[in-house]
This record gives C-alpha cells, structure tokens and sequence, in this order.
C-alpha cells in the first residue's frame, strides 16, 4: 500500500480495536456472558494469524533480531551496536537505534540468541522466531490467567480476546509479554503463598522479570509494599533477597557494564509524553544537562503520587497484592518520561485479575492513545 493508505489503515484499526474492547466489556458489565474457552480459542486463532504476519507498529523486532544476532556470534550486545554488527541484520534496525547497545535485561538477550541462532544468517527467520515464541508466551499468559482470575470471561476480553492488546503486543512481537507472564506466575504464588519457599519462588520471578526488563521492578516494590505496610518484614525480605539474587546472576555473566546502556535510555523524552513539553523548555531556559537532571528528579515523585491516587480508585475487594502493583505499572507508564504503549502489558495482566472498575476504560484510553502516537503505519523498516 501507499504510505498514506497504510497509515489510514493501521490508524483505523487501533481505533475499531479500542472501540472494540470497550464494547465487549461494557456488554459484559451488562450481562453478557460468553464462554470463557470460546473467547480464548478465537482469541488463540487470531494471535496465531497475526503471529505470522510482518511486525506492524514499531521497529523493535529488527533490534531484538540485530541483539540476538551479536550473541549468538559470541557478541556483547551490551558493548557492541547493531551498526557494527553491520549486514542484512543492520539494515532492518531503524536509523535511531543502529548505534545503541541493547537496552534489554540478560533474559531477553539470550531469548533474542536462541532465535537468532535458528535464523542464522536470514534475520527474516528470526524475527519469525521471535514472533512465533512471542504468541505462545502471550497465549500462555491468557491460559493461566483464565485459570486465576476471579472471572474468566472478562479475564479473557482483556488478554487474550483482546483486539487492541494483539494489535499492540502480538502484532508488534514485543517481550513486554514476557514480564507480563511472569508477573501473572509471581502474582499467583503470591496469593497462595503458605510456606517460606513461596517467597523465594516468588522473588525469583520478579528477579527474571526485571532480567528481561529493569522497569519490572516496579512488581517488586508493588509486592512488598502491602507486606511492610502489615509488618510481614520476613516474607518481605526473603522475596527481596530471592529478586535480588536472581538478578546479581543473571547480571553477572555479562558483567555491570551490561547496565550502562540503560542509564543513556534513561535520559530519553518521547511524546506525548507530558515531559515533552517541559523537556525543550527545560533545555531552553535551564540548559540540556539541568533540564535531564529536572526530569529524572521529578517523574519519579510524580509516579508515586498518581499511583497512589489510582490504588484509592481501584475496587475495594481487590487484594492488595494485585491493586499496588496495577497503580504502579499504570502509573508509570503515565507518568514515565519514555513511554510505549506495548510497557502496559503488565498493567493489562493485572487489571485482568480484579473486577470491572473506570480504571480499566482509562487503561484501554490510554494504549489507544499511546498507539496512535507510536505507530509505524506497517512501513518504515519492513519495506
């Protein structure tokens, strides 16, 4: 298609998606009540055609392929840039990333290895890898949800039924749906937790969480939070060790430098995020290097305030374990400074452990939002 079709095409259908999404739960709140392993096979068979689809949204899956490709060659892909990589991989990443290290935790490079290892030389078997292991993470996610959640059927329209969440995660082959996963496994144990072991599987999957992506630490903070406010100190402290530990291991093979890259993304601004505008004032008025310094002192604070306005607004009966972590993860992908839509897969999973409520129409709102920001328009590196 021309550009400018293509773009009208995607836009409509983020938009068709969102409308979607709210129609079928407010049906839902209104009675209807279709069966939960229906939903889940239709859900099932979309993400399986889409899974085979070129990735629409984003470039992301050029650079996971790009990183995954240096560490199979027994690369660092956290010193070494798909630039310098160079070859067909190089290409396909887009023009802003060609000189960055990867981003991502140790979990997700030896994932992006495993796939590029079976591509070898043809990054387009690659990407299909990574988009095949992707689904099943995302149809796994979906089948253990259905078998948690106080209410299968709307635990199924807000995953795996969900048009919006396949157009964004599935459709974009993003590993957010990995920490989505293992937030929902750390979630259950959590709610089971009768032994001390719990904790330490608890912290464990934390820790893997956060090996895929930094940002999954916030799960950890939301878990220990309503145990420190109770005084459960110990079981706070052995799931801490456990996340802790797993994430020294997982950090160590390749050693501290592995975080530097995370530290130079930190300082990104990306529309329409509210930083945006305070950033080129900032940079205007205070100078590059105070306006940053602003921003990373502010956003922070900010996250904590709304998060903690959103646990006030989510459903009375919802257990405190799945409520903090749900305000934080929303809360941070309004407030954070570089934001996706595709980093509120975690907040989707744990929105769809509780009751119907606004916050979830909000949550819907605000992907939609985000994916007509960030959309590709199904061009751009896939030409």
């Amino acid at each position: 298609m021309p550009d400018t079709v293509s773009a009208a095409v995607t836009y409509a259908a983020i938009a068709l998606s969102c409308l979607g999404t709210l129609g079928m739960l407010n049906a839902h709140r209104q009675g209807w009540s279709p069966n939960p392993r229906l939903l889940f096979r239709a859900g099932a068979l979309a993400v399986l055609v889409v899974a085979n689809l070129t990735p629409v949204g984003s470039s992301d899956m050029a650079s996971y392929a790009a990183y995954g490709r240096i560490a199979a060659l027994g690369g660092d892909p956290y010193s070494t840039t798909p630039a310098q990589l160079g070859g067909a991989y190089a290409r396909l990443v887009s023009v802003g990333w060609q000189n960055t290290p990867s981003v991502y935790g140790p979990v997700a490079t030896w994932w992006q290895a495993v796939a590029a290892f079976v591509g070898d030389d043809r990054p387009w078997l690659t990407i299909w890898v990574l988009m095949l292991a992707n689904a099943a993470v995302f149809l796994g996610t979906g089948y253990l949800l259905l078998r948690t959640a106080d209410d299968p059927v709307r635990a199924a329209l807000l995953w795996i039924a969900n048009p919006l969440l396949i157009g964004v995660l599935v459709a974009g082959g993003h590993q957010d749906t990995i920490v989505a996963c293992l937030t929902v496994g750390a979630i259950h144990f959590v709610r089971r937790a009768t032994r001390w072991h719990h904790d330490l599987v608890v912290g464990g999957l934390v820790g893997l969480a956060c090996g895929v992506k930094i940002s999954a630490a916030l799960l950890g903070v939301g878990l220990a939070w309503p145990l420190l406010r109770s005084g459960a100190w110990r079981q706070a402290a052995r799931q801490t060790c456990a996340a802790t530990l797993a994430l020294a291991i997982l950090y160590g093979v390749y050693g501290l430098h592995a975080l530097a890259p995370l530290s130079a993304a930190s300082h990104l601004v990306s529309t329409p995020s509210l930083w945006a505008v305070f950033d080129r004032l900032g940079t205007a008025f205070l100078g590059p290097r105070a306006a940053a310094t602003t921003t990373s002192v502010l956003w922070p604070i900010l996250m904590l305030a709304l998060a903690w306005a959103l646990r006030r607004r989510v459903p009375a009966d919802t257990p405190t374990v799945v409520a903090a972590p749900f305000a934080l993860a929303f809360a941070w992908i309004l407030t954070a400074p570089w934001t996706m839509p595709w980093y509120a897969a975690v907040a989707w999973a744990l929105a769809a452990l509780f009751r119907q409520g606004r916050l979830t129409q909000y949550l819907i709102v605000a992907t939609a939002v985000l994916a007509l920001s960030h959309n590709s328009g199904g061009h751009g590196w896939t030409r």
